[in-house]
């Protein structure tokens, strides 16, 4: 079936939304680099959390998860889903630590957490790497699932298409800066969401109910079990053990090393990119911390059920396709009616343009405020450097669709950049809370994970087969080991950050806790706990049991499972419960720290 003038209208209807709401904070977006890059530190939690999950809303996200679940069952997302302790991790430790660091991007902590010349190329050498490297990898993998997506659903060329919807991000994200992005972010997510919903309805209604769904995936997979665990383990006479597609040492490496080892876009061990970027944004640290804790809960609960419903009935639908991954548009294209297909074209563009207009608009701000700004053109006007980075805007669309041919598969690329990232996620997080951590710590870690991995890929996964997991694990171990032996010797052997600057560190940001006790006595603090204190531990551990007993729970209730469903979402709201207790509990930010925030927001 193809699309008829209505799916179109509903198309251009969308595009013409999107454009009026983007072109509409023009001038405030353009008026300076703090209303560009964070707009203004002035959004609400609920835009700047909807905007996190917005944006790792891709393109690809339905169609990588379609593949692991059609090939590995509803279990295989536990390639990701080992993530929310990292995640949660952010909310109840760093979030507001970010907040009172008062920076415009995560590199220019840099110069604010080490001092001198370290501190200065540390800052540029990170603002390169992640603005070009990885951010061009990321848009890479995107724009091709999205050519992806209309090679198969469109009869035109999918390069024309794709144009289409990148001429348009650009255009907003170029003009207006974040505040375009939080604002179109918010309504292309609504249309992501309801499109994504009303694909599984359907889809589900095609194999015959969710009774013939279940039947079917089990006869797939050998059992119901094998298919629809949430679980990649099970027991047997020998005890437990995992499925045949996840051995125990892949699976040992995701839950315990993995989460906080790995430097990865959107879960990065001790907060950053463009969730920092959003929680620079947020009015207050508890509008951070809230943002924060909204996207955990939605982007690992709430959104992945319509794709793995999806995903599943794909199996039953597409036995035979080659490519699982191409289940998801398959599906779109033969089971939806008009309207519902024109409104699925429409969430896929908004799915592609959100992510895109948020790696554009980061990337930039790392081009801008911490290398040209910073070392190229110091002291230029505010208006220069917003018109500069709307130039930077444009190459990096102009760079990443070179990038694109090069990606020979979404999924790939995933575990590439999972690798390339092992070994520096325990510096990220101990710089926080240890001041013997100096700048040669974080640019040995991240140069040791880079050469490392690339040497693990080309002489370590070669050794196991392409689907075998425990090469990806090994990969793992072998950049998390050496990274970390590399910057433990490299930190003792250099010198730590000197006194004024560890005491201006913990003076802006007020860490607490044992690892800076020197610090804060000498400067007659006392040993001040975390912020949050011992709370912050159990609220990581109810954030964590909030979260997979959602996930799990509302699992349960769309396979109909409704006894373990509902105990499993009263666990959640227990957990929950913990947390609101908390925060009702939780003691005002230092009355310095308020006071540095007030002076920030008015210079």
């Amino acid at each position: 079936m193809g699309f008829s003038i209505f799916d179109w209208l509903i198309v251009a209807a969308y595009f013409a939304l999107t454009i009026a709401i983007g072109f509409y904070f023009t001038r405030r977006g353009g008026s300076s680099m703090s209303e560009y890059f964070t707009a203004g530190g002035n959004v609400p939690w609920w835009l700047a959390g909807v905007s996190m999950v917005a944006t790792t809303f891709a393109a690809d996200t339905p169609l990588v998860v379609t593949g692991l679940v059609a090939s590995r069952g509803v279990a295989g997302n536990w390639l990701w889903w080992n993530m929310v302790m990292s995640g949660i991790l952010t909310v109840f430790f760093f979030a507001r630590l970010w907040r009172r660091a008062g920076v415009l991007t995560d590199a220019e902590l840099a110069e604010v957490r080490y001092g001198g010349r370290p501190a200065s190329f540390l800052r540029g050498f990170r603002a390169l790497y992640l603005a070009i490297p990885i951010n061009l990898i990321i848009l890479g993998w995107v724009t091709k699932a999205m050519v992806t997506i209309l090679s198969i659903s469109l009869g035109i060329s999918p390069w024309i298409a794709v144009g289409i919807c990148f001429a348009i991000t650009v255009a907003y994200a170029v003009a207006a800066g974040l505040w375009a992005v939080l604002w179109t972010d918010f309504f292309q997510f609504i249309i992501m969401m309801a499109a994504i919903i009303i694909l599984a309805w359907f889809a589900v209604d095609a194999v015959g109910g969710i009774g013939a769904l279940r039947a079917g995936v089990a006869t797939r997979f050998g059992s119901e079990t094998a298919a629809l665990s949430v679980l990649p383990v099970g027991m047997d006479g020998g005890g437990i053990t995992a499925h045949a597609w996840m051995p125990l040492l892949a699976l040992t490496v995701f839950l315990s090393v993995q989460w906080w080892a790995a430097w990865y876009p959107g879960a990065e061990p001790g907060g950053g990119g463009y969730i920092a970027q959003r929680i620079f944004s947020a009015r207050t640290e508890r509008d951070g911390v809230l943002a924060t804790l909204f996207f955990q809960v939605a982007h690992y609960a709430i959104r992945p059920w319509p794709w793995i419903i999806t995903g599943l009935a794909t199996v039953i639908l597409y036995p035979n396709l080659e490519n699982k991954e191409h289940g998801y548009v398959h599906a779109f294209m033969d089971y939806l009616p008009t309207p519902w297909r024109g409104l699925m074209l429409a969430g896929f563009a908004a799915a592609y343009m959100s992510t895109i207009a948020t790696q554009l608009n980061w990337g930039a701000s790392y081009l801008i405020n911490d290398f040209y700004k910073r070392f190229v053109k110091p002291g230029r006007s505010e208006k220069h450097y917003v018109n500069a980075a709307r130039l930077a805007t444009v190459f990096l669309f102009a760079a990443s669709l070179l990038v694109t041919w090069q990606i020979e598969t979404i999924e790939s690329a995933w575990k590439f950049l999972l690798a390339i990232g092992a070994g520096s996620g325990l510096v990220l997080i101990l710089r926080w809370y240890w001041w013997r951590i100096n700048a040669w710590s974080e640019v040995s870690a991240m140069i040791t994970s880079f050469i490392v991995s690339l040497l693990a890929f080309a002489y370590v996964r070669p050794r196991f087969a392409a689907e075998d997991p425990n090469g990806d694990a090994w990969v793992m171990l072998v950049t998390v080991a050496v990274s970390t032996v590399v910057w433990v010797v490299v930190t003792f052997a250099t010198k730590p950050e000197s006194d004024a600057t560890l005491d201006a560190f913990y003076r802006r940001v007020r860490p607490g806790g044992p690892g800076w006790v020197t610090v804060s006595n000498r400067l007659g603090f006392g040993r001040e706990k975390i912020p949050g204190g011992a709370l912050a531990w159990s609220n990581w551990l109810a954030g964590v049991i909030a979260v997979y007993a959602s996930l799990f729970g509302i699992g349960k209730l769309v396979f109909l499972e409704f006894g373990s469903g509902l105990i499993l979402l009263l666990i959640a709201g227990l957990a929950f419960s913990w947390i609101a207790r908390s925060f009702r509990n939780e003691p005002e930010p230092p009355a310095d720290i308020s006071r540095q925030e007030r002076e920030r927001k008015a210079a």
